[in-house]
């Protein structure tokens, strides 16, 4: 027997329930993809790896993965959603049924739905810190004038303290959290043309604005040349094995993979948008971002005289004792944490519209109650996770499992996601469409053809699933690489 027909899957042989929204135009979903990848990994893990990873050898290596691995995965997440216009369990659903493949197919963007909403719930403590970052600036910019460094008269120690000493204070975590998940609420809840929209219209090319004239700042009074050859000077012998897997998975974490973001965005794509270059464009934007990330934030680090591989510190803790011996640095300041606040904003965004449209579609409920209840659950987790610094940093909830041991709730959280269920998604996600969707559809879906569509499925059957495995892999057991 014949297999169904595109038409005929679309036609309803798996209830979609009530109707679906959509962007207004194919650069709302740009910026809203574009917005969704861009976040903290850009901001903060990008800069923090490439410092602790030797620099140019990752950098090369980790563009040669967004090429090679991350493309391929983004656009294969899109052409489901494209192709079901539902939530993304029922879209893969709609791409198994036309593709005669069992219903257990769903499964992948279940756990991709499992993975937004845990990462919402960290992710927003995180935006909680960036909040706390902008006020103190906001103070320090009335203290010491326009004109002035941050932080006049303080020692770089009382500095570097500003966040363990927020870290202490576990009632102030919790409210930073309880604010920046209310802010992402309030613009889900608007839904796709009034919030979504909205967010990345105004906010992301407010951001881009931020971050290159922060960069043209730091060219002009930092150290570039330094940065230049850090972050481009490729050198084979620091291109080791343990580089090789961070440039991966920050390929991979970069563009907000195996959360079902792209599969959820991809639903609200008309069919008249060409998906390869729209994710070309995407991909292409959020690598840009990244480097760009690197060029606006070592200048005024290697120019401080201060360590590129202080890791996850870099942004919160070296960045401040910098911005002191800046002209304007108090401004400066403030504009860097908005221009983070901004990027944060529309990846909570999209973590949040996951579970939000999976909700409306399983439970039939108005996008109201939906994000209500997402935001309420992903709070909960969220108290925890900001408690783990201080009120909770006894408690380790999986300490009997030896790759979440002597994790707090917010490590436990952030490993849970991103060494096991997101690589797990991708790797699903890889093999669903390279050796199971209908080859009809993937073709017609992808907009690629002939030489393009042959290497994208060479990539997409074989090099991702190898790639996403080694992560998965290696996180579950890291002494592999002696870690």
């Amino acid at each position: 027997m014949a297999a169904p027909t595109q038409d005929a899957a679309h036609e309803g042989q798996v209830d979609e329930g009530q109707a679906h929204e959509g962007w207004s135009s194919r650069s709302a979903f740009i910026l809203a993809a574009i917005g969704s990848a861009v976040g903290l990994g850009n901001l903060w893990r990008f800069p923090a790896e490439a410092g602790a990873n030797g620099g140019g050898a990752f950098v090369l290596f980790y563009i040669f993965c967004v090429v090679l691995i991350g493309l391929p995965v983004l656009l294969s997440e899109t052409l489901i959603g494209r192709f079901g216009q539902t939530s993304a369990p029922q879209s893969v659903l709609k791409l198994a049924a036309a593709s005669r493949a069992s219903r257990h197919w769903g499964a992948l963007a279940s756990i991709g739905v499992l993975s937004a909403f845990i990462v919402l719930s960290f992710y927003c403590v995180v935006g909680g810190w960036v909040l706390y970052y902008i006020g103190i600036f906001v103070s320090d910019l009335f203290h010491t004038g326009v004109a002035g460094g941050a932080f006049q008269g303080r020692d770089p120690a009382t500095i570097d303290a500003i966040l363990p000493g927020l870290f202490g204070n576990g009632p102030l975590m919790v409210g930073l959290d309880v604010v920046f998940i209310a802010v992402t609420l309030f613009f889900v809840a608007r839904g796709v043309s009034g919030g979504i929209e909205f967010v990345a219209k105004w906010m992301m090319p407010a951001f881009f604005v931020l971050i290159v004239a922060i960069t043209i700042y730091g060219a002009f009074t930092g150290a570039m040349g330094d940065t230049l050859n850090y972050l481009f000077t490729f050198e084979p012998e620091k291109l080791t094995g343990a580089v090789m897997l961070a440039a991966l998975g920050q390929a991979f974490f970069s563009l907000s993979l195996g959360v079902a973001g792209m599969i959820t965005y991809g639903s609200y794509v008309g069919r008249d948008v060409n998906l390869a270059g729209t994710s070309l464009i995407i991909a292409g934007a959020d690598t840009a971002v990244a480097l760009i990330a690197g060029l606006c934030i070592f200048p005024i680090v290697f120019l401080a005289g201060l360590e590129p591989s202080a890791g996850p510190g870099l942004m919160f803790q070296s960045l401040p004792i910098a911005f002191q011996d800046m002209p304007a640095g108090s401004l400066v300041g403030l504009l860097f944490f908005v221009m983070v606040a901004f990027a944060a904003l529309t990846s909570s965004v999209a973590l949040m519209e996951v579970p939000t449209a999976w909700m409306m579609e399983r439970f039939s409920l108005a996008r109201g109650p939906a994000s209500g209840i997402v935001t309420a659950g992903a709070l909960a987790l969220g108290v925890l996770a900001a408690l783990s610094f201080n009120t909770l940093s006894d408690a380790h909830p999986a300490g009997f499992i030896p790759m979440f041991e002597g994790l707090g709730w917010f490590d436990f959280l952030d490993s849970l996601t991103s060494k096991l269920l997101m690589p797990i998604a991708a790797v699903l996600t890889s093999i669903f469409v390279g050796w199971v969707a209908e080859r009809r559809i993937v073709d017609s879906e992808t907009g690629l053809g002939g030489g393009l569509l042959r290497v994208y499925l060479v990539l997409v059957r074989w090099v991702c699933p190898a790639a996403l495995m080694a992560i998965l892999i290696i996180g579950i057991f890291p002494s592999i690489l002696g870690a």
